[in-house]
């Protein structure tokens, strides 16, 4: 029987405990430092916290070190990493090949999909030099996906399956690093993808005017999760460490619903990878979260609607047509309600998105705090803050139960009773007198051995034998429930992986970069697991390649791919993405690898 893991995003404790309260199986999360998302690091006594909560349910941590590292940094990194040892996380992620002599060989190390990981060789290589898993690029469609499965079936693969996406492969894009020295391998990525470019051919023919034309949806691959299972996918990852609370609770809780739903229809196949039932005060639902319109991205192969090229900012919900506009106001015709405070939005003439937010609602009538000057009758509304979904979401609105078994036993001393969770058994016995009872007990004992209140366990049943006739004072039986909560709080419901026990440098990756920086090699450690000298970062010397390599396709996206039926195109080429203060950026169409490369 294989676990599936639900991994969501963790940008401090509260949204970690969150994520484990709605049904994750797993979090990830930064450290103080080295992880590939700056703003989000987070105290060793927070990630502390975080592991003795979520190790009761059998969930796992999993701490981001996915950073290049700087020679400097290295004795600093040391010293994280056996803090983080220390405290009982269940792996680290790494982009850095020093971690690997850094981080002791009981830790279980994760290939952050900052290491490019999109081919065979490629992972079979990081699980021959002691990767336990790898994060495979966000690119990858489900049959790239069950073709790595076969090729290396030890490894454990972990594929994206919601949220925002990276226009280039991760781990080799340096297009902030070169405009603005701001490195996406250091955690540090000014978004360059979402910012607004024209696009000009050779000759200074203007083809698209100021355009995102390098902003992609948000991935939601919520109705091909059974796929990603069948060809070969253990764990499924939230993106979102920059997410807040509600973000985190809805997304999690509507992918956890539905792997439940997998292992309903498939028990004997599927289970969970960790331990609790949830229960929600809301009705989880993609649509009423931040997202820029949702795509699946390569997960059937290339389709044409991967883009947002009208906004880099969050679209939402559709929530209907205006219809009658009024000097203060206007009405819309669909079946959505509404609700003071709601943050809407709509594609105007100029195709630009205006957004503002609902003073006064009035059954399907919005008053404006100010009427937005672009809105027409006929035009589609989205709904991109949902007040009355995040007000339920303030607030408590979840709990997790892991379900207990209890048995009560008669013997020679008084009785015992025994609570079985996940294969492991504990007991208690109390000295009690046997007292035959003047009316059936049943009925009291399973009340009282029931009431688990506060605690994160449920009882699913209570054996009792059925000539069981014993008179047991409540207080007793409070007891013994008390002792044994206590005991199943010690038991270790953590399934720990065995590590690969080889950590051994096999010299260059297969990756075979054509230029050296692709390496991402930014000190001496790295430097002699890769057995090389010459091979320098591009945070540290630059380099004259590709600032980006994109599977997503410009050329394809306006209808212009030759090869796949598109139109024959009057622009000649190369082409350039022109940023407004007029830097620009030579385009170039790999058609062979089916890839497009973006140059300074």
């Amino acid at each position: 029987m294989r676990a599936l893991e639900l991994l969501a995003p963790a940008k401090n404790l509260t949204c970690g405990m969150a994520a484990i309260d709605h049904g994750a199986d797993a979090v990830y999360i930064g450290a103080p430092s080295f992880g590939a998302r700056a703003a989000a690091g987070n105290s060793i006594e927070d990630i502390q916290s975080l592991c003795n909560y979520a190790h009761r349910f059998g969930v796992k941590v999993y701490v981001t070190l996915n950073t290049i590292i700087y020679d400097e940094e290295l004795e600093q990194l040391q010293q994280l990493v056996l803090s983080l040892t220390g405290i009982g996380v269940d792996a680290i992620l790494v982009q850095d090949m020093s971690l690997l002599k850094l981080c002791p060989s009981k830790m279980p190390l994760h290939a952050s999909t900052q290491t490019d990981n999109r081919t065979a060789e490629k992972v079979r290589w990081l699980h021959d030099i002691g990767f336990f898993r790898a994060v495979l690029a966000r690119e990858l469609s489900v049959e790239e996906i069950a073709s790595i499965h076969e090729s290396v079936p030890e490894m454990e693969l972990e594929v994206f399956v919601h949220g925002a996406l990276c226009v280039s492969y991760s781990g080799i894009c340096y297009a902030s690093q070169h405009c603005f020295r701001r490195s996406a391998n250091r955690g540090e990525c000014a978004q360059f993808c979402r910012m607004r470019f024209s696009l000009i051919d050779a000759q200074g023919k203007e083809i698209e005017h100021e355009r995102y034309l390098l902003s992609l949806k948000d991935m939601n691959q919520s109705g091909n999760l059974l796929e990603l299972i069948e060809a070969g996918a253990t764990s499924f990852k939230i993106e979102g460490r920059l997410k807040d609370v509600t973000y985190v609770k809805n997304v999690t809780a509507a992918y956890s619903e539905r792997l439940n739903e997998i292992v309903r229809r498939y028990p004997d196949k599927y289970c969970r990878a960790s331990l609790g039932q949830c229960t929600y005060s809301f009705q989880p639902d993609l649509k009423r979260t931040f997202n820029r319109g949702y795509t699946s991205y390569f997960a059937h192969g290339r389709q044409p609607d991967i883009a947002s090229f009208d906004t880099p900012k969050a679209i939402g919900e559709f929530v209907g047509t205006v219809k009658e506009i009024r000097n203060d106001s206007f009405n819309v015709a669909g079946i959505a309600s509404f609700a003071n405070g709601d943050g809407l939005c709509f594609l105007n003439d100029d195709r630009q998105f205006e957004g503002f937010r609902a003073n006064r609602v009035v059954g399907n009538r919005i008053y404006p705090y100010k009427m937005p000057k672009g809105i027409r009758p006929g035009m589609s509304l989205y709904r991109n803050n949902d007040q009355e979904f995040e007000r339920i979401l303030s607030k408590p609105s979840a709990q997790r139960k892991i379900p207990v078994s209890m048995s009560l036993q008669v013997v020679e001393e008084g009785f015992s009773l025994y609570a079985t969770v996940c294969n492991q058994t504990c007991h208690v016995t109390i000295p009690q007198e046997h007292q035959i009872a003047k009316k059936s007990p049943r009925e009291n004992i399973i009340l009282q051995l029931t009431k688990l209140g506060e605690t994160i366990y449920s009882c699913s049943e209570v054996e009792i034998p059925s000539d069981f006739n014993y008179f047991i004072p409540n207080s007793v039986l409070s007891e013994m429930r008390r002792q044994l909560v206590d005991q199943l709080g010690q038991l270790n419901l953590m399934d720990n992986p065995v590590p690969s026990p080889s950590r051994a440098c096999n010299g260059l990756s297969p990756s075979h970069y054509a230029y050296p920086y692709l390496y991402n090699i930014s000190n001496r450690l790295s430097q002699e697991f890769y057995k090389a000298d010459d091979l320098t970062a591009y945070e540290l010397k630059g380099g004259d390649g590709p600032l980006m390599q994109c599977r997503h396709c410009i050329r394809y996206a306006l209808g212009y791919c030759v090869r796949r039926g598109g139109r024959h195109p009057e622009w000649k080429e190369p082409l350039y993405l022109q940023l407004g203060d007029g830097r620009r950026f030579r385009l170039e169409f790999d058609c062979k690898n089916c890839q497009m490369n973006v140059y300074a």
